[in-house]
Order: structure tokens, then C-alpha cells, then sequence
């Protein structure tokens, strides 16, 4: 069960959907959507900075209220698909760590 914050600790603004892109080959990506807004995190290529400015981007987001993510099915059950699921699980309790803190120091966005 999902622990949505109280009224002093903000809004939650949901869960939103994550996937796994295999459509070119030999390069495959966890795909988050975020308010019609494509964030992609290779996980084939070794680029850092694409990950950091997609964490850049959510750290963002969440000063707007909570948020979780969702992995969606996948037909193949293979390493990429349970790495993203236990990466998916980090992201998420990451996610109401820093979401917790800036409640505490008052960075949250008011709307």
C-alpha cells in the first residue's frame, strides 16, 4: 500500500509509467514518462551525464509533490527487465527520501 503524504507535507501527484526501450538493437533504455515528458536512461552506453540530467530533471519534478514509478510489462523476462525492476524499486524509495527532506527544509512548491 502507498503512503501518500498529509496535507502539510504536500500534494502527491502519483505513480507514472516506466518502460523498457528495445527498439534499436543492441541499445536499450528505461524509458520514464513524467507529465508528457520522455526521460531515458541507457543502459547499454556508459553515459553518465544523460542519467545525471535525467536525475537533475526529477529532483526538479518532485519539488512539485511525490511521485513514484511503475514498470510496465515486458514479454521478455530477461536481465535488462529485472535490472530496471530493482532499479525502478531504488528510484522510488530515493524518490520519498529527497521528497521527505525537502518537505523538512521547506523546498517543496506551492501550488
Amino acid at each position: 500500500m502507498e503512503k501518500k503524504p498529509s496535507e502539510k507535507e504536500g500534494k502527491y501527484m502519483g505513480t507514472h509509467k516506466a518502460r523498457i526501450d528495445r527498439e534499436i538493437k543492441d541499445k536499450v533504455s528505461l524509458c520514464l514518462e513524467i507529465n508528457e515528458t520522455l526521460l531515458i536512461i541507457p543502459l547499454t552506453d556508459d553515459k553518465p551525464n544523460e542519467v545525471k540530467q535525467v536525475f537533475n530533471k526529477l529532483l526538479k519534478e518532485l519539488k512539485n509533490g511525490l511521485f513514484n514509478f511503475e514498470l510496465e510489462q515486458d514479454d521478455k523476462q530477461d536481465l535488462y527487465y529485472h535490472t530496471c525492476v530493482e532499479y525502478i524499486s531504488q528510484l522510488n524509495t530515493e524518490l520519498n527520501s529527497v521528497y521527505s527532506e525537502l518537505v523538512d527544509y521547506d523546498l517543496i512548491t506551492e501550488s
